[in-house]
């Protein structure tokens, strides 16, 4: 468990022993810093937080969330006008992007497969 920056940096470090493949990273962490490390330890990473890529996180694929706050506000006009929430249907999100950080693969030494960049919703440059 992370509960301080100290413990991610320390957590980082222990990666040198038995570095892994990648990172999946919980938006719960300080992103910013998590891909910071990332990228010097060389480690890609994805998130299902779009904040993660914009930050320098390598991708993230994940829901919608200007979709989900749309569909959110639906929800509450519903309820201020008098719709018992119990009865309201649970909602799903239906709305997925991917965006790819390609500053962040190119810093890892990494090529994204032009497959991936053609279906990506966004390519960081």
């Amino acid at each position: 468990m992370i509960h301080s920056s100290a413990d991610l940096d320390a957590a980082f470090s222990a990666f040198d022993k038995e570095p892994p493949d990648a990172l999946i990273v919980q938006p719960s962490l300080p992103i910013r810093r998590v891909a910071e490390l990332a990228v010097r330890y060389r480690l890609p990473s994805v998130s299902f937080v779009r904040d993660f890529a914009d930050q320098g996180g390598l991708l993230s694929y994940g829901s919608d969330e200007a979709d989900a706050y749309r569909k959110a506000a639906t929800y509450v006009d519903k309820i201020l006008k008098g719709a018992n929430a119990a009865f309201l249907p649970v909602q799903q999100p239906t709305k997925f992007e991917l965006v790819i950080n390609q500053r962040t693969a190119k810093a890892l030494g990494l090529t994204v497969p032009q497959a991936m960049l053609v279906r990506a919703d966004e390519v960081i440059e």
